[in-house]
């Protein structure tokens, strides 16, 4: 390895290896660049750090500067193409992926994006910490693009990606969803009220991540909480969990008892009502070992019956329209396909306009009841992309894609491979650390 030439032979065939996968060969012309570095050394490509003449005292802050430069670029080079790390910020994924996980995210599986905004501040995603101002370029854009990966998507994998209703953002309410908002209160009190709005471009929204319950193509349907795709019931897996009303003789239940059986007790709360839980989030686990507790008397599952034309239900559920669905008996939806096409009518419009008109950016209009595309009539419409349809496993405490709709292909940033740490916010340190937990594999996790 000494030799400088079997150096630049390693390099070089890597550097090939890794532009041949970009599918952008202006990229070979780097080869000069690494033939210098190691060949000739005619430029000083490494400009920050200083050439030491034999015999002089190296400077420790320029050695340490040079480390961090090449830390931040390495870094940068595996969070585009192979690996990124993220926390869970909310509890959607319990008892799957917990609040407090902090994840390892692969991106080779599904193929990673070339990324559409390259002038961005390193390690931050949209905006500078402790503001809402961006840490990217705005003006410098490419064109979506994404590398070939292993498999893609697949039914019942968890994804992490960009939420497709980011793109615009209230700044005084900035992680709620804007066009929740608008529908129940109107666009112009929305603004004027949690405004302005601050707009983002689709890789540059705020990362989600949930488990893909359909993938394009298929049909789905939520029967009393439970997930049908094509006909068929998905597989009961172990995370999943759902709201229950737990009565008790009148005595509340120890939260040490409810923590050591799974139970979030931030989120569980004890009404002299009831009296008990209005509200627990169990598992099917958890759902036995509630019920045999000595003051339990009852445990009943919070399922919301349909059909209902109730205002608000119609406005919080995917297509916002008078279907009479509720989040515990949804459908049946198809989820759009690339290359397939569909007739355009006034009773499934409302579940294709966001994707004609903003994920696969078209100019749409509806005029006199008649549907233009780019300024052209028509009656039918050919997908771009694959779409899919996602699901948080703590059934009853997800926004998804029942509140939201399809998550489109250009949004997927990858798979949650690792939990390399994990802490529960709702505990004192030591005690918070999940050690069983650290370095735990969650990609074949279901």
């Amino acid at each position: 390895m000494k030799n400088k030439w079997v150096r630049f032979s390693i390099w070089a065939v890597l550097y090939v290896l890794w532009v041949i996968w970009l599918g952008n060969f202006w990229w070979l012309l780097g080869l000069g660049v690494i033939f210098d570095i190691f060949i000739t050394k005619k430029v000083h490509w490494n400009f920050w750090k200083k050439r030491y003449k034999e015999g002089e005292k190296h400077s420790s802050w320029n050695d340490w500067l040079d480390s961090i430069i090449f830390a931040v670029i390495f870094v940068t080079f595996l969070n585009i193409f192979f690996f990124q790390s993220f926390k869970i910020p909310s509890s959607s994924m319990e008892n799957s992926l917990m609040t407090g996980d902090f994840l390892f995210v692969d991106k080779m599986t599904d193929g990673p994006r070339v990324p559409e905004h390259p002038i961005s501040m390193p390690f931050m995603h949209n905006v500078f910490p402790g503001s809402l101002k961006p840490c990217y370029v705005e003006g410098v854009e490419v064109k979506y693009r994404r590398l070939k990966g292993f498999s893609g998507v697949k039914r019942d994998d968890y994804v992490v990606f960009n939420f497709p209703h980011g793109d615009s953002v209230l700044t005084r309410l900035p992680a709620d969803d804007y066009y929740t908002h608008v529908r129940f209160n109107g666009r112009e009190y929305t603004e004027r009220t949690y405004g302005p709005v601050l707009h983002r471009p689709s890789d540059k929204t705020d990362h989600y991540v949930k488990r893909c319950v359909a993938v394009a193509g298929d049909s789905l349907r939520v029967i009393d909480g439970e997930v049908w795709v094509n006909g068929s019931k998905q597989k009961d897996y172990k995370g999943i969990q759902y709201s229950y009303t737990v009565v008790t003789d009148g005595s509340s239940i120890n939260p040490r008892v409810l923590s050591d059986i799974g139970v979030n007790t931030g989120e569980s709360w004890f009404s002299g009502t009831v009296p008990g839980y209005p509200s627990m989030f169990l598992t099917a686990e958890g759902l036995e070992k509630v019920s045999k507790l000595k003051n339990v008397v009852s445990v009943t599952p919070n399922l919301e019956q349909g059909p209902q034309e109730d205002r608000q239900e119609m406005l919080m559920l995917f297509p916002f329209t008078a279907t009479g669905w509720t989040r515990d008996n949804y459908g049946p939806i198809w989820i759009p396909k690339k290359d397939a096409t569909v007739t355009l009518t006034a009773d499934n419009i409302a579940f294709y306009r966001r994707i004609i008109d903003v994920y696969e950016d078209n100019d749409f209009e509806v005029k006199d009841g008649k549907f233009f595309i780019n300024g052209q009539q028509t009656d039918s419409y050919t997908f771009k992309y694959d779409y899919y349809f996602m699901m948080g496993d703590n059934r009853h405490n997800s926004l998804d894609s029942r509140y939201w709709g399809f998550v489109p292909e250009t949004h997927i940033v990858g798979k949650p491979s690792v939990i390399w740490f994990s802490a529960d916010a709702n505990k004192p340190f030591p005690r918070n650390i999940r050690w069983n937990r650290l370095l735990k594999i969650v990609l074949k996790q279901k």
